[in-house]
């Protein structure tokens, strides 16, 4: 029965933890648990308090904490923020199915081999502009000669446990302690993939960076210990200036929540302009119109970092895929688009590398003359924007389950 437990809870881990999932998987999720949890040994009773070691910490502030600064935006209301957009309709997905797919996914979403990893060497002076992707939607961007970092995360885990929840599938590149001097930290919502409790304290003893956040963000990070005077919390519109940095807190399509209580953070999209150019950083969100609106005040961008990731027809308005972060890049008046999470965590039930295989065809058939300008680059790589790594190296094929068919 051990067995039987400790699955569930990792099932439970991978699938509700992480605040990634339609009400429906949640629910689905839930029941897995629960039937395993009818035969709970010691042992199993065990396990499941080593894997609430320290929540309370991780789940973050107090609602209180958090409505001190929430409850002041106009678009706060019933307790909760809102989407722009009316949900889209999707067909039901009854439990039974839902907990079919979620314990016969297998390794599906998995590469089939270690991930190639690069080990960034930074110059003394940040460049005009340069990307380093440590995997998932932790990006290091250099804007015109100033360091921005964004949602970091460097825990083996994204989740409030240490035991469960989704695993990091490689190692990241580099160590916090080996970053560059930072000039900001910025955070685009508070799931655990993107809002990381240790890597903030790290942070926060390792650089004297401030940290730009949507509204309530920044309670969970007072909570952790970052000082009150390094955190700046933002509504959708807002803006913060940083050194000779923009900071623009944009519109997303997406949620928030660390524990039960959903939606009680703002979710964003950040615009980041310097003297001579513009990034747009999509965070994590599902596709709107919105952004074609974002690329008509803001834009067009030199550069745009999208995700593509984790996306599933269950749930079409929290992640986009491929073919419309591809549209978003247009809407945007992206220059070079850098896909961003996907292939650190398993977090939906598409094959590993299907979100860059969909991306590049989608790119390819995009409307322009000779398609959308994409970069792919191995966790750890840094690289210019004007010398971005051929998308002809295709390092992700060899970790593909069809090239592991071809080897057998």
């Amino acid at each position: 029965m051990l067995g039987t437990v400790d699955r569930a809870i990792r099932t439970l881990g991978e699938v509700l933890l992480v605040n990634e999932t339609s009400c429906a998987i949640r629910s689905a999720a839930t029941s897995v648990l629960r039937t395993a949890l009818l035969g709970v040994t010691t042992a199993g009773m065990g396990l499941i308090a080593g894997a609430a070691w320290g929540l309370p910490t991780a789940l973050g502030a107090s609602r209180r904490a958090v409505e001190a600064v929430t409850t002041l935006s106009p678009r706060y209301r019933d307790g909760s923020f809102h989407n722009t957009q009316p949900p889209s309709a999707v067909e039901p997905v009854s439990a039974t199915t839902m907990v079919h797919a979620i314990l016969t996914r297998g390794d599906r979403g998995r590469p089939t081999g270690p991930v190639p990893l690069s080990v960034p060497e930074h110059p003394t002076v940040a460049d005009q502009l340069a990307v380093t992707w440590y995997g998932h939607a932790s990006v290091l961007i250099e804007v015109d000669g100033r360091r921005v970092l964004v949602d970091p995360v460097w825990s083996d885990r994204v989740s409030p446990s240490r035991l469960v929840g989704p695993k990091r599938m490689h190692p990241v590149p580099a160590e916090i302690e080996d970053l560059p001097p930072l000039d900001v930290v910025i955070i685009s919502h508070d799931h655990y993939d993107h809002l990381d409790l240790e890597t903030v304290r790290r942070l926060t003893a390792h650089s004297r960076a401030p940290f730009v956040v949507p509204l309530g963000v920044g309670a969970h990070l007072r909570a952790w210990g970052v000082p009150a005077d390094r955190v700046v919390e933002l509504d959708w519109g807002g803006q913060a200036r940083v050194r000779e940095l923009t900071l623009t807190c944009t519109e997303a399509r997406h949620f928030s929540g660390r524990g039960l209580t959903r939606n009680n953070t703002l979710w964003a999209s950040w615009v980041i302009t310097g003297p001579q150019h513009g990034v747009f950083f999509g965070g994590d969100t599902g596709y709107t119109p919105v952004f074609a609106e974002i690329g008509a005040r803001y834009g067009p961008f030199n550069l745009t970092l999208l995700p593509i990731g984790a996306y599933g027809d269950a749930w079409p308005d929290i992640h986009m895929n491929p073919e419309e972060a591809v549209r978003a890049h247009g809407d945007l008046g992206g220059g070079l688009l850098v896909p961003i999470h996907w292939g650190t965590f398993n977090l939906a039930f598409h094959e590993w590398d299907e979100p860059v295989r969909r991306l590049l065809a989608a790119a390819g058939r995009a409307d322009t003359e000779n398609g959308t300008r994409v970069a792919v680059p191995v966790p750890g790589e840094r690289f210019t924007v004007l010398d971005p790594p051929s998308i002809q190296q295709r390092w992700w094929s060899a970790l593909a389950p069809e090239a592991v068919e071809r080897r057998s």
